[in-house]
């Protein structure tokens, strides 16, 4: 099945003259470390700029000065590290901001370590709503799949084709044929990113018709993920969250690649061309 921007409009939520910020959701995100500070930054945008009410984002202290700078309206705050890294002593910390939250995105520029491995352990096994995996937490993943077992809630994976070559499973199949395979055998779902995005839970999937090649550039994938875990955070079901996102990513880049051309156009520009797509 293919969305369209019809069907976009009508799965997105309305919103009310009487609603306040807590209504269009809370979403937690842990992501960056040293030197990979725009990941989380370009994450946050996506989630804001795609209708969130309320952003959270926890980093290793030593990049919270520069995410702060960054992001005058996400809410930034300080985790302990260890070699730049989000270390296991901020899972008491992140316990904490996780209650109330509505949707969870772990793994833009997160790196990896026993003690980002430590805190997706945590996460996978103690949040009580969905969970978005991306980037590294997705490379984690695939050398502890069973992870997964532990999360009694919707997860979704994110992998671009070497991320989903790690998971190891049907990586020879066909696209659609593969993604489906490796959703149940996971018990998760998958946004298999590239050209015609396959997303689907296993039994029932979405082919996302748009996007281009202008879009293979470093921090696309972070500005999708933002846009997933508020869709998620808005209450959309997590399937249709999904092929939302993936629809509304790649209509912004086309609408980039129409005004600048594929070759200079950044995810900068697609996080400016979202509101326009979503009204």
């Amino acid at each position: 099945m293919q969305l369209t921007h019809e069907n976009v409009l009508n799965i997105l939520p309305d919103r009310k003259a009487d609603s306040h910020k807590g209504d269009y959701g809370k979403i937690l995100l842990l992501c960056g470390s040293r030197g990979f500070t725009g990941a989380a930054a370009l994450a946050a945008m996506g989630a804001l700029r795609s209708g969130a009410g309320l952003v959270y984002l926890g980093v290793p202290e030593s990049i919270y000065a520069i995410e702060a700078v960054k992001l005058t309206e996400a809410i930034v705050f300080p985790l302990p590290e260890e070699d730049g890294k989000i270390s296991a002593k901020a899972i008491p910390i992140i316990r904490k901001q996780m209650k109330g939250m509505d949707a969870v995105l772990i793994g833009c520029g997160l790196g990896q370590s026993t003690g980002t491995m430590a805190v997706l352990d945590a996460v996978l096994r103690e949040f009580e709503g969905p969970v978005v995996v991306d980037a590294d937490g997705i490379t984690m993943l695939a050398t502890c799949p069973e992870l997964l077992k532990e999360h009694k809630y919707p997860t979704i994976l994110t992998p671009h084709e070497g991320e989903f070559r790690r998971l190891n499973i049907a990586a020879e199949e066909e696209r659609l044929t593969g993604a489906m395979l490796a959703a149940r055998e996971l018990g998760c779902m998958i946004l298999r990113k590239g050209h015609d995005t396959v997303i689907t839970d296993g039994k029932e999937y979405y082919i996302n018709p748009t996007g281009n090649p202008g879009m293979a550039v470093g921090g696309s994938g972070d500005v999708l993920a933002g846009i997933l875990v508020s869709l998620l955070g808005q209450k959309i079901p997590p399937l249709e969250a999904a092929a939302c996102a993936a629809w509304l990513h790649g209509a912004a880049g086309d609408r980039c690649a129409e005004k600048l051309g594929q070759y200079g156009m950044l995810p900068t520009d697609m996080l400016q061309e979202l509101p326009y797509l979503m009204k």
